[in-house]
């Protein structure tokens, strides 16, 4: 208790010296990657830790959730996004997205997995989704998961670092948007469906690695970020059945600094409505409709892992027009949330979970 009121102390300070800045408090602390989290009904929090860990944290106390399923945490593997059902009030379905093998084979792909809490154990699991095959590779796991207002479930898996193979393969899983049924189930206007040899789950294809996702319900439209190369990030509105042409297209290039494409945009292929050069390496994305945040508002916040900050972009017309840098040198931003009255929680590495205030 001590250390968290010292927490309190230490950050209020810090926020003093800089009055123009974003002011926030420190909620949940002593966390490592705090990949995602979910506030429940009763305003207590779902938090997913990287290494494997799921923390119910309420009136203060962290509980870690017992019973989940084998997660394989390597690297960029781990267990990674939670969402609730839009229904979790009456069916109390909870989805999470993790790395691992499944089928007992080397390596590890991207699954998603729903279920119930009975207490702080994890019952009533159903596998909704399992990339396949395994791949030895432990990064591009993408998995962020959004239901639109139909109830459909939207999730990302990444490349799995093979470009030149899975993203414009739609045999093939990995660079891909995701749509099904709650459940599992295909949807039968999914765009592939009477594609032979297809995954029919997919929704998009052409992606690189998309860690940041939300549903705009206004526009009925899924919004994304996805890491690039060295530069190349991007941002995309989700269409059904469009190809967004990794790594065919981009505005990246290689680590090493050599080019593995001459083109950014290609006919038939949909372009970025924006990307940065330098990455900022995203994670996370919520867009803000809240007033009572009035420098913020009608704003998309992503954060930063390469930076360590949180980045702001303003939106009019579907179209990034203004772009600021916030909680400037905060830490590694993973994860950002909104509670139900929409206010902007942070999850940053190392640090844990701050809500941001006005």
């Amino acid at each position: 208790m001590k250390k968290c009121i010292l927490l309190f102390v230490v950050f209020g300070f810090i926020n003093n010296l800089y009055p123009n800045e974003i002011k926030y408090e420190l909620i949940v602390d002593n966390l490592e990657v705090p990949w995602a989290f979910v506030f429940l009904p009763d305003e207590s929090i779902l938090i997913t830790e990287r290494k494997g860990d799921l923390i119910h944290f309420k009136n203060g106390i962290k509980n870690k959730i017992k019973n989940l399923p084998p997660i394989v945490a390597k690297n960029q593997g781990g267990l990674l996004d939670i969402e609730l059902h839009p229904n979790y009030i009456e069916n109390k379905w909870i989805y999470i997205s993790y790395s691992s093998s499944n089928d007992n084979n080397s390596g590890t792909n991207t699954t998603i997995l729903r279920f119930k809490l009975d207490g702080d154990i994890a019952t009533n699991q159903e596998i909704i989704y399992k990339a396949t095959p395994n791949s030895k590779r432990t990064l591009h796991y993408g998995s962020r998961i959004v239901f639109d207002k139909e109830n459909y479930i939207f999730f990302s898996i990444g490349d799995r670092g093979n470009r030149d193979l899975n993203p414009q393969d739609i045999s093939r899983d990995g660079g891909k948007i995701y749509r099904l049924h709650d459940d599992g189930r295909v949807p039968i206007d999914n765009p592939f469906v009477d594609e032979k040899n297809s995954k029919k789950a997919i929704f998009s294809y052409g992606h690189r690695n998309p860690q940041g996702m939300f549903y705009d319900e206004k526009e009925n439209k899924i919004w994304i970020h996805e890491h690039g190369p060295r530069g190349g990030d991007e941002i995309n509105i989700i269409e059904s059945g469009k190809n967004y042409g990794w790594p065919l297209a981009s505005y990246g290039i290689n680590y090493i600094g050599t080019k593995f494409t001459d083109k950014t945009s290609i006919k038939g292929m949909i372009d970025p409505i924006h990307y940065w050069v330098p990455s900022i390496a995203p994670s996370g994305m919520v867009y803000v409709d809240n007033p009572n945040y009035p420098t913020m508002n009608k704003s998309i916040l992503i954060g930063s892992l390469k930076f360590s900050y949180l980045h702001q972009c303003v939106i009019e017309n579907g179209k990034v027009v203004k772009e600021n840098r916030l909680l400037e040198q905060i830490g590694r931003v993973r994860s950002i949330e909104l509670d139900k009255e929409k206010n902007i929680y942070v999850g940053v590495e190392n640090l844990g979970i701050i809500k941001l205030v006005n």
